[in-house]
């Protein structure tokens, strides 16, 4: 694996399985989150630059879905480290192979039901509101006004379309989006997220419209190259077929 620095805050773990595929760790204050698990045999290399960093412990991992390939080291991760795990609530009876994912014959288990919790609501009041639908591209929110509450300085977006409850995290003061599968991306240009696997294409352009709300400086993706300055490409990559 690779280690890479990319902003004050966040450094990019690398490995190639046929394709790039990376995961991210978030330093602060509290110690370390880490931002997707790859796949199993990424688990090793994941533990150790979080030994490297030496920046306290793990604290919590935070998934943008819940395919295979972002959840493989979350087990044996928790082995040695027994932190809690989130998802979006909509992704949740998915990643629990209680439904299939659209456009999958069967459903898988990502993970044991119940292993994963839903991301935490930040209330408008003294007690927590429930999470509402939201369109794409927005904050979380709820009644009230009450939306996620920011983690380790991201702040949890819901962009559906690669699956049904797939989030992107948005590093505020880096101005860094780590954007999961929302898009893949070569030579630093915007590509869209892999069709085979994703569940619902006129979905996931839609939910690109963050890049144009945030205007983050870099984008990160999974499976692909850093994008720098990624709302100038926008309206290019809107008019792809």
């Amino acid at each position: 694996m690779k280690m890479e620095r990319i902003s004050e805050h966040i450094w990019s773990l690398k490995s190639w399985l046929l394709f790039p595929v990376h995961v991210w760790l978030v330093v602060a204050d509290d110690g370390v989150t880490l931002v997707d698990a790859g796949f199993p045999i990424m688990a090793g290399g994941i533990l150790r630059f979080i030994d490297q960093l030496n920046a306290g412990p793990l604290q919590r991992i935070l998934l943008t879905h819940g395919h295979g390939d972002h959840v493989g080291s979350v087990t044996r991760i928790r082995e040695q480290h027994p932190v809690p795990v989130y998802a979006h609530r909509i992704e949740l009876p998915y990643l629990e192979g209680e439904l299939p994912y659209p456009r999958r014959r069967k459903a898988e288990t990502g993970l044991p039901k119940g292993l994963a919790q839903p991301l935490v609501v930040e209330p408008a009041t003294q007690s927590a509101m429930p999470l509402t639908e939201e369109p794409a591209a927005q904050p979380f929110s709820g009644g009230q006004g009450a939306r996620l509450a920011l983690v380790a300085g991201l702040r949890p977006y819901l962009t559906p379309g690669h699956s049904p409850g797939h989030v992107a995290y948005y590093h505020e003061q880096d101005q860094v989006l780590l954007a999961g599968d929302l898009f893949t991306s070569k030579r630093g240009q915007l590509r869209r997220p892999m069709a085979m696997f994703t569940a619902d294409m006129a979905e996931a352009v839609r939910s690109s419209a963050i890049l144009r709300e945030l205007q983050p400086k870099r984008l990160e993706v999974c499976h692909g190259t850093p994008v720098l300055q990624p709302a100038a490409q926008l309206d290019a990559y809107l008019k792809e077929r």
